[in-house]
Protein backbone atom coordinates (compact mmCIF):
# COMPACT_ATOMS: atom_id res chain seq x y z
CA UNK A 1 0.00 0.00 0.00
CA UNK A 2 1.51 3.32 -1.18
CA UNK A 3 5.08 1.91 -1.20
CA UNK A 4 6.69 5.00 -2.75
CA UNK A 5 4.86 7.49 -0.51
CA UNK A 6 7.72 8.00 1.99
CA UNK A 7 10.15 8.75 -0.86
CA UNK A 8 7.90 11.50 -2.29
CA UNK A 9 7.34 13.15 1.07
CA UNK A 10 11.03 12.97 2.02
CA UNK A 11 11.77 14.72 -1.29
CA UNK A 12 9.85 17.67 0.17
CA UNK A 13 11.98 17.49 3.36
CA UNK A 14 9.26 15.83 5.45
CA UNK A 15 9.68 12.94 7.85
CA UNK A 16 7.93 9.88 6.41
CA UNK A 17 8.94 6.23 6.50
CA UNK A 18 7.49 2.73 6.78
CA UNK A 19 6.09 3.60 10.22
CA UNK A 20 3.99 6.28 8.55
CA UNK A 21 2.48 3.65 6.26
CA UNK A 22 1.77 1.33 9.22
CA UNK A 23 0.00 4.13 11.12
CA UNK A 24 -2.03 5.00 8.02
CA UNK A 25 -3.04 1.34 7.68
CA UNK A 26 -4.14 1.25 11.34
CA UNK A 27 -6.24 4.37 10.76
CA UNK A 28 -7.90 2.69 7.78
CA UNK A 29 -8.54 -0.49 9.78
CA UNK A 30 -10.26 1.59 12.47
CA UNK A 31 -12.55 3.19 9.89
CA UNK A 32 -11.00 6.64 10.13
CA UNK A 33 -10.09 6.75 6.43
CA UNK A 34 -12.84 6.43 3.82
CA UNK A 35 -12.00 9.15 1.30
CA UNK A 36 -9.00 10.91 -0.21
CA UNK A 37 -9.85 13.88 2.00
CA UNK A 38 -9.54 11.60 5.04
CA UNK A 39 -6.09 10.47 3.86
CA UNK A 40 -5.06 14.13 3.56
CA UNK A 41 -6.12 14.85 7.16
CA UNK A 42 -4.68 11.69 8.70
CA UNK A 43 -1.33 11.92 6.92
CA UNK A 44 -1.07 15.60 7.79
CA UNK A 45 -1.44 14.71 11.47
CA UNK A 46 1.14 11.91 11.15
CA UNK A 47 3.77 13.79 9.15
CA UNK A 48 3.66 17.48 10.08
CA UNK A 49 4.71 18.90 13.43
CA UNK A 50 5.14 22.57 12.54
CA UNK A 51 2.98 25.05 10.56
CA UNK A 52 6.03 25.64 8.36
CA UNK A 53 5.61 22.09 7.05
CA UNK A 54 1.99 22.57 5.92
CA UNK A 55 2.97 24.05 2.55
CA UNK A 56 5.51 21.33 1.65
CA UNK A 57 3.04 18.71 2.90
CA UNK A 58 0.29 19.92 0.56
CA UNK A 59 2.74 19.99 -2.35
CA UNK A 60 3.88 16.43 -1.60
CA UNK A 61 0.30 15.18 -1.17
CA UNK A 62 -0.85 16.58 -4.51
CA UNK A 63 2.25 15.28 -6.27
CA UNK A 64 1.86 11.74 -4.95
CA UNK A 65 -1.90 11.21 -5.04
CA UNK A 66 -2.93 13.45 -7.95
CA UNK A 67 0.27 13.82 -10.04
CA UNK A 68 0.08 17.62 -9.60
CA UNK A 69 3.51 19.20 -9.40
CA UNK A 70 3.55 22.60 -7.67
CA UNK A 71 6.53 24.56 -8.90
CA UNK A 72 8.52 26.94 -6.72
CA UNK A 73 6.51 30.09 -6.11
CA UNK A 74 3.43 28.71 -7.89
CA UNK A 75 -0.02 28.64 -6.31
CA UNK A 76 -1.91 25.38 -5.91
CA UNK A 77 -4.67 26.69 -8.19
CA UNK A 78 -2.22 27.42 -11.03
CA UNK A 79 -0.61 24.01 -10.70
CA UNK A 80 -4.00 22.35 -10.78
CA UNK A 81 -5.16 24.16 -13.91
CA UNK A 82 -2.15 23.00 -15.94
CA UNK A 83 -2.22 19.45 -14.57
CA UNK A 84 -3.39 16.47 -16.60
CA UNK A 85 -5.48 15.26 -13.64
CA UNK A 86 -7.54 18.44 -13.57
CA UNK A 87 -7.94 18.53 -17.34
CA UNK A 88 -9.25 14.96 -17.39
CA UNK A 89 -11.66 15.75 -14.54
CA UNK A 90 -12.82 18.87 -16.38
CA UNK A 91 -13.42 16.89 -19.56
CA UNK A 92 -15.54 14.32 -17.73
CA UNK A 93 -17.49 17.14 -16.09
CA UNK A 94 -18.19 18.71 -19.49
CA UNK A 95 -19.57 15.39 -20.68
CA UNK A 96 -21.92 15.24 -17.67
CA UNK A 97 -23.16 18.86 -17.70
CA UNK A 98 -26.74 18.98 -18.91
CA UNK A 99 -27.30 22.72 -19.19
CA UNK A 100 -24.39 23.59 -21.48
CA UNK A 101 -23.19 26.33 -19.13
CA UNK A 102 -19.72 25.57 -17.84
CA UNK A 103 -18.58 27.58 -14.79
CA UNK A 104 -15.51 29.80 -15.02
CA UNK A 105 -12.10 28.33 -14.23
CA UNK A 106 -12.03 29.60 -10.64
CA UNK A 107 -15.32 27.89 -9.84
CA UNK A 108 -14.12 24.70 -11.53
CA UNK A 109 -10.98 24.68 -9.39
CA UNK A 110 -13.09 25.20 -6.26
CA UNK A 111 -15.35 22.33 -7.27
CA UNK A 112 -12.36 20.06 -7.96
CA UNK A 113 -10.88 20.88 -4.55
CA UNK A 114 -14.26 20.22 -2.92
CA UNK A 115 -14.26 16.72 -4.37
CA UNK A 116 -10.63 16.02 -3.46
CA UNK A 117 -11.15 17.05 0.15
CA UNK A 118 -14.45 15.32 0.85
CA UNK A 119 -13.91 14.10 4.39
CA UNK A 120 -15.88 11.92 6.78
CA UNK A 121 -13.53 12.83 9.63
CA UNK A 122 -16.33 14.41 11.71
CA UNK A 123 -19.16 12.23 10.39
CA UNK A 124 -20.28 9.55 12.82
CA UNK A 125 -22.98 7.86 10.73
CA UNK A 126 -23.55 7.46 6.98
CA UNK A 127 -27.22 7.05 6.08
CA UNK A 128 -28.65 5.50 2.93
CA UNK A 129 -30.08 8.11 0.54
CA UNK A 130 -32.70 5.75 -0.93
CA UNK A 131 -34.07 5.03 2.53
CA UNK A 132 -34.18 8.75 3.43
CA UNK A 133 -35.92 9.77 0.20
CA UNK A 134 -38.41 6.87 0.29
CA UNK A 135 -39.77 8.25 3.57
CA UNK A 136 -39.63 11.90 2.50
CA UNK A 137 -42.61 13.63 0.88
CA UNK A 138 -41.31 16.52 -1.28
CA UNK A 139 -44.82 18.04 -1.28
CA UNK A 140 -45.16 18.34 2.50
CA UNK A 141 -46.36 21.75 3.70
CA UNK A 142 -43.89 24.08 5.43
CA UNK A 143 -45.38 24.75 8.87
CA UNK A 144 -42.20 25.75 10.70
CA UNK A 145 -41.87 29.43 11.55
CA UNK A 146 -38.54 29.16 13.29
CA UNK A 147 -35.24 29.52 11.46
CA UNK A 148 -34.05 26.14 12.72
CA UNK A 149 -35.84 22.81 12.39
CA UNK A 150 -36.85 21.53 15.86
CA UNK A 151 -34.65 18.92 17.39
CA UNK A 152 -31.71 19.36 14.99
CA UNK A 153 -28.28 19.41 16.64
CA UNK A 154 -25.86 22.26 15.92
CA UNK A 155 -23.08 19.77 15.21
CA UNK A 156 -23.42 17.67 12.05
CA UNK A 157 -22.96 14.06 13.14
CA UNK A 158 -24.53 12.16 10.25
CA UNK A 159 -24.19 12.14 6.49
CA UNK A 160 -26.44 11.03 3.67
CA UNK A 161 -24.70 9.93 0.47
CA UNK A 162 -26.76 11.01 -2.57
CA UNK A 163 -24.19 10.11 -5.23
CA UNK A 164 -26.26 7.15 -6.45
CA UNK A 165 -29.39 9.29 -6.92
CA UNK A 166 -29.76 10.79 -10.38
CA UNK A 167 -29.44 14.55 -10.76
CA UNK A 168 -32.81 14.62 -12.55
CA UNK A 169 -34.51 12.98 -9.54
CA UNK A 170 -32.91 15.42 -7.09
CA UNK A 171 -33.89 18.40 -9.26
CA UNK A 172 -37.48 17.15 -9.55
CA UNK A 173 -37.80 16.72 -5.78
CA UNK A 174 -36.13 20.05 -5.14
CA UNK A 175 -38.64 21.89 -7.34
CA UNK A 176 -41.48 20.38 -5.31
CA UNK A 177 -39.83 21.29 -1.99
CA UNK A 178 -39.17 24.86 -3.20
CA UNK A 179 -42.88 25.37 -3.97
CA UNK A 180 -43.82 24.51 -0.38
CA UNK A 181 -40.95 26.20 1.47
CA UNK A 182 -41.92 29.43 3.24
CA UNK A 183 -38.79 30.43 5.17
CA UNK A 184 -35.27 29.58 6.24
CA UNK A 185 -34.34 26.13 7.53
CA UNK A 186 -31.18 24.82 9.19
CA UNK A 187 -30.49 21.15 9.72
CA UNK A 188 -32.70 18.20 8.83
CA UNK A 189 -32.93 16.11 5.68
CA UNK A 190 -35.85 17.71 3.84
CA UNK A 191 -35.79 21.49 3.31
CA UNK A 192 -33.53 23.71 1.20
CA UNK A 193 -31.27 25.27 3.80
CA UNK A 194 -27.98 25.12 5.62
CA UNK A 195 -26.39 22.45 7.77
CA UNK A 196 -27.96 19.04 8.19
CA UNK A 197 -28.05 16.33 5.52
CA UNK A 198 -30.62 17.58 3.04
CA UNK A 199 -29.66 16.94 -0.61
CA UNK A 200 -30.19 20.64 -1.38
CA UNK A 201 -28.59 23.52 0.51
CA UNK A 202 -25.15 24.44 1.82
CA UNK A 203 -22.71 23.83 4.67
CA UNK A 204 -24.11 20.38 5.34
CA UNK A 205 -23.13 16.73 4.97
CA UNK A 206 -24.62 15.52 1.70
CA UNK A 207 -22.12 14.26 -0.88
CA UNK A 208 -23.69 14.15 -4.32
CA UNK A 209 -26.30 16.75 -3.41
CA UNK A 210 -27.03 20.16 -4.93
CA UNK A 211 -25.43 23.21 -3.33
CA UNK A 212 -27.78 26.18 -3.15
CA UNK A 213 -26.26 29.46 -1.93
CA UNK A 214 -23.57 29.65 0.72
CA UNK A 215 -20.05 28.41 0.35
CA UNK A 216 -20.34 24.62 0.47
CA UNK A 217 -18.82 24.20 3.94
CA UNK A 218 -19.28 20.42 3.84
CA UNK A 219 -17.29 20.28 0.57
CA UNK A 220 -19.60 17.56 -0.72
CA UNK A 221 -21.83 19.13 -3.40
CA UNK A 222 -22.11 17.54 -6.85
CA UNK A 223 -23.66 20.55 -8.58
CA UNK A 224 -23.93 24.24 -7.78
CA UNK A 225 -27.27 25.59 -8.92
CA UNK A 226 -27.28 29.08 -10.42
CA UNK A 227 -30.83 28.81 -11.73
CA UNK A 228 -32.94 31.68 -10.33
CA UNK A 229 -35.68 29.21 -9.38
CA UNK A 230 -33.34 27.70 -6.81
CA UNK A 231 -30.54 30.13 -6.00
CA UNK A 232 -31.73 32.38 -3.14
CA UNK A 233 -29.32 35.27 -3.66
CA UNK A 234 -30.05 38.09 -6.10
CA UNK A 235 -26.63 39.28 -7.20
CA UNK A 236 -27.96 42.71 -8.08
CA UNK A 237 -29.83 43.25 -4.78
CA UNK A 238 -28.34 45.55 -2.15
CA UNK A 239 -26.56 43.63 0.62
CA UNK A 240 -28.95 42.04 3.12
CA UNK A 241 -29.36 38.85 5.13
CA UNK A 242 -30.54 36.87 2.11
CA UNK A 243 -27.38 37.40 0.07
CA UNK A 244 -24.66 37.81 2.70
CA UNK A 245 -23.38 34.26 2.12
CA UNK A 246 -23.04 34.95 -1.61
CA UNK A 247 -21.06 38.13 -0.85
CA UNK A 248 -18.96 36.21 1.68
CA UNK A 249 -18.02 33.60 -0.90
CA UNK A 250 -16.91 36.40 -3.24
CA UNK A 251 -14.82 38.13 -0.57
CA UNK A 252 -13.05 34.82 -0.01
CA UNK A 253 -11.62 35.36 -3.48
CA UNK A 254 -9.42 38.26 -2.37
CA UNK A 255 -5.93 37.16 -3.35
CA UNK A 256 -3.42 38.35 -0.82
CA UNK A 257 -0.34 36.32 -1.59
CA UNK A 258 2.94 38.12 -1.08
CA UNK A 259 6.45 36.82 -1.60
CA UNK A 260 9.74 37.79 -0.04
CA UNK A 261 13.27 36.64 -0.85
CA UNK A 262 15.06 35.11 2.13
CA UNK A 263 18.42 33.46 2.62
CA UNK A 264 18.29 29.69 2.15
CA UNK A 265 20.67 28.80 4.98
CA UNK A 266 20.70 24.97 4.61
CA UNK A 267 21.42 25.17 0.87
CA UNK A 268 24.05 27.88 1.39
CA UNK A 269 25.87 25.69 3.94
CA UNK A 270 25.57 22.44 1.97
CA UNK A 271 26.72 23.97 -1.31
CA UNK A 272 29.52 25.81 0.48
CA UNK A 273 30.85 22.61 1.99
CA UNK A 274 30.75 20.95 -1.43
CA UNK A 275 32.70 23.87 -2.87
CA UNK A 276 35.48 23.48 -0.34
CA UNK A 277 34.46 26.28 1.99
CA UNK A 278 33.44 28.89 -0.60
CA UNK A 279 30.05 29.96 0.72
CA UNK A 280 27.91 31.75 -1.85
CA UNK A 281 24.48 32.93 -0.66
CA UNK A 282 21.53 30.96 -2.00
CA UNK A 283 18.14 32.62 -1.85
CA UNK A 284 14.62 31.25 -1.90
CA UNK A 285 11.15 32.69 -2.16
CA UNK A 286 8.90 32.66 0.89
CA UNK A 287 5.20 32.95 0.10
CA UNK A 288 2.88 34.54 2.63
CA UNK A 289 -0.84 33.82 2.31
CA UNK A 290 -3.08 36.20 4.24
CA UNK A 291 -6.14 38.37 3.81
CA UNK A 292 -5.79 41.92 5.11
CA UNK A 293 -8.79 44.22 5.00
CA UNK A 294 -9.47 47.76 6.15
CA UNK A 295 -13.18 48.51 6.41
CA UNK A 296 -14.45 52.10 6.67
CA UNK A 297 -18.20 52.42 7.38
CA UNK A 298 -20.42 55.48 7.18
CA UNK A 299 -22.61 54.85 10.23
CA UNK A 300 -24.12 58.33 10.52
CA UNK A 301 -27.43 59.59 9.24
CA UNK A 302 -30.73 57.97 8.33
CA UNK A 303 -29.72 57.12 4.76
CA UNK A 304 -27.13 54.56 5.90
CA UNK A 305 -29.04 53.06 8.85
CA UNK A 306 -30.70 50.21 6.87
CA UNK A 307 -27.33 48.88 5.67
CA UNK A 308 -25.08 49.08 8.73
CA UNK A 309 -26.23 45.80 10.31
CA UNK A 310 -25.81 43.82 7.09
CA UNK A 311 -22.34 45.26 6.44
CA UNK A 312 -21.15 44.55 9.97
CA UNK A 313 -22.57 41.03 9.79
CA UNK A 314 -20.83 40.37 6.48
CA UNK A 315 -17.38 41.39 7.64
CA UNK A 316 -17.83 39.79 11.08
CA UNK A 317 -18.56 36.46 9.34
CA UNK A 318 -15.55 37.00 7.12
CA UNK A 319 -13.33 37.49 10.15
CA UNK A 320 -14.48 34.29 11.86
CA UNK A 321 -14.54 32.18 8.72
CA UNK A 322 -11.29 33.22 7.04
CA UNK A 323 -7.98 33.78 8.81
CA UNK A 324 -7.16 37.39 8.16
CA UNK A 325 -6.58 40.80 9.66
CA UNK A 326 -9.62 43.12 9.67
CA UNK A 327 -9.41 46.72 10.84
CA UNK A 328 -12.67 48.70 11.06
CA UNK A 329 -13.17 52.47 11.17
CA UNK A 330 -16.29 54.64 11.23
CA UNK A 331 -17.14 58.05 9.82
CA UNK A 332 -20.17 60.25 9.08
CA UNK A 333 -20.75 61.19 5.41
CA UNK A 334 -17.03 61.70 4.73
CA UNK A 335 -13.67 61.86 6.51
CA UNK A 336 -11.71 64.89 7.67
CA UNK A 337 -8.06 64.04 8.42
CA UNK A 338 -9.06 60.70 9.92
CA UNK A 339 -11.85 58.41 11.13
CA UNK A 340 -12.99 56.72 14.34
CA UNK A 341 -12.30 53.24 15.64
CA UNK A 342 -15.48 53.01 17.72
CA UNK A 343 -19.12 52.92 16.61
CA UNK A 344 -20.03 56.05 18.58
CA UNK A 345 -17.23 57.95 16.82
CA UNK A 346 -15.47 59.19 19.96
CA UNK A 347 -11.98 57.66 19.45
CA UNK A 348 -10.40 59.58 16.58
CA UNK A 349 -7.61 58.00 14.51
CA UNK A 350 -5.50 60.37 12.36
CA UNK A 351 -5.36 59.67 8.64
CA UNK A 352 -1.59 59.16 8.87
CA UNK A 353 -2.08 56.22 11.21
CA UNK A 354 -4.76 54.64 9.02
CA UNK A 355 -2.40 55.00 6.05
CA UNK A 356 0.51 53.47 7.99
CA UNK A 357 -0.53 49.83 7.54
CA UNK A 358 0.93 47.33 5.06
CA UNK A 359 0.34 48.62 1.53
CA UNK A 360 -1.11 45.20 0.59
CA UNK A 361 -4.27 45.82 2.61
CA UNK A 362 -7.52 45.82 0.64
CA UNK A 363 -9.58 48.85 1.67
CA UNK A 364 -13.39 48.85 1.42
CA UNK A 365 -15.30 52.09 2.01
CA UNK A 366 -19.01 51.59 2.73
CA UNK A 367 -21.25 54.63 2.32
CA UNK A 368 -23.82 56.30 0.10
CA UNK A 369 -21.35 59.13 -0.69
CA UNK A 370 -24.32 61.51 -0.95
CA UNK A 371 -24.05 64.69 1.11
CA UNK A 372 -24.28 68.43 0.92
CA UNK A 373 -21.58 69.83 -1.42
CA UNK A 374 -20.04 71.97 1.34
CA UNK A 375 -19.27 68.82 3.37
CA UNK A 376 -16.98 67.44 0.68
CA UNK A 377 -14.36 70.15 0.91
CA UNK A 378 -10.68 70.16 0.01
CA UNK A 379 -9.65 68.71 3.39
CA UNK A 380 -11.98 65.75 2.92
CA UNK A 381 -10.89 65.02 -0.66
CA UNK A 382 -7.22 65.25 0.31
CA UNK A 383 -7.87 62.79 3.16
CA UNK A 384 -9.34 60.25 0.72
CA UNK A 385 -6.42 60.82 -1.65
CA UNK A 386 -3.96 59.96 1.12
CA UNK A 387 -5.59 56.52 1.31
CA UNK A 388 -5.79 55.99 -2.46
CA UNK A 389 -2.09 56.78 -2.80
CA UNK A 390 -1.16 54.26 -0.12
CA UNK A 391 -3.64 51.47 -0.85
CA UNK A 392 -3.89 50.64 -4.54
CA UNK A 393 -6.51 48.00 -3.81
CA UNK A 394 -9.35 50.25 -2.72
CA UNK A 395 -13.06 50.27 -3.51
CA UNK A 396 -16.04 52.37 -2.47
CA UNK A 397 -19.15 50.19 -2.05
CA UNK A 398 -22.32 52.27 -2.42
CA UNK A 399 -25.76 51.02 -1.22
CA UNK A 400 -27.59 53.69 -3.21
CA UNK A 401 -29.10 52.38 -6.45
CA UNK A 402 -26.61 53.07 -9.24
CA UNK A 403 -29.19 54.84 -11.41
CA UNK A 404 -29.34 57.66 -8.82
CA UNK A 405 -25.60 58.24 -8.51
CA UNK A 406 -25.39 61.00 -11.08
CA UNK A 407 -28.24 62.95 -9.51
CA UNK A 408 -25.97 63.51 -6.50
CA UNK A 409 -23.60 66.47 -6.26
CA UNK A 410 -20.91 64.52 -4.39
CA UNK A 411 -20.94 60.95 -5.75
CA UNK A 412 -19.40 61.91 -9.14
CA UNK A 413 -16.62 63.75 -7.29
CA UNK A 414 -15.77 60.76 -5.10
CA UNK A 415 -15.95 58.42 -8.11
CA UNK A 416 -13.04 60.36 -9.56
CA UNK A 417 -11.04 59.82 -6.36
CA UNK A 418 -11.50 56.04 -6.14
CA UNK A 419 -13.38 53.21 -7.93
CA UNK A 420 -17.02 52.95 -6.83
CA UNK A 421 -19.26 49.87 -7.04
CA UNK A 422 -22.80 49.02 -5.91
CA UNK A 423 -23.03 47.32 -2.51
CA UNK A 424 -24.38 44.11 -4.05
CA UNK A 425 -22.84 40.65 -4.51
CA UNK A 426 -22.25 41.54 -8.18
CA UNK A 427 -20.63 44.83 -7.19
CA UNK A 428 -18.43 43.18 -4.58
CA UNK A 429 -17.39 40.57 -7.16
CA UNK A 430 -16.31 43.29 -9.60
CA UNK A 431 -14.41 45.13 -6.85
CA UNK A 432 -12.58 41.96 -5.75
CA UNK A 433 -11.73 41.06 -9.37
CA UNK A 434 -10.22 44.50 -9.93
CA UNK A 435 -8.26 44.30 -6.68
CA UNK A 436 -6.84 40.93 -7.70
CA UNK A 437 -5.96 42.29 -11.15
CA UNK A 438 -4.03 45.14 -9.55
CA UNK A 439 -2.19 42.71 -7.27
CA UNK A 440 -1.08 40.58 -10.22
CA UNK A 441 -0.13 43.64 -12.26
CA UNK A 442 1.97 45.06 -9.41
CA UNK A 443 3.97 41.80 -9.20
CA UNK A 444 5.06 41.96 -12.83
Amino acid sequence: MFPSLPHTFRKHKLNADVRTLLQLRRSMDKGLVNTLGDIYLVLKALITNDPKEFGPYTAAFYEYFLSVEIKNGETLESALVRSETFQEWKKSLMDEEDDGNMPDIKELVDRFLDEVHISTYDIKKILDANEILSKDDPNQVDTANADTDPGQPDRIDKMVDYRNISMEELKRRMEAVAKQQKGKHNGGTHWIGSGGASPYGNNGAAPGGIRVGGGGGGKMARKVVNDRRFYPADGKAILKDDNIDAALAILKGIEDESAEIILDIPTTINEGLKAGGIFLPYEKEKLNHKVQVILMIDNGGLSMTPYIKAVQKLFAKMKTRFAHDLKTYYYHNTIYNGAYKDVRRTQFVPIEKIANEDKNYSLFVIGDADMAPYELGRTSIESWEVLTKKYKRIAWMNPMAEKYWYSSDTIPVLKRVMPMYPLTPDGIEKAVAEMNRKRKYSKK
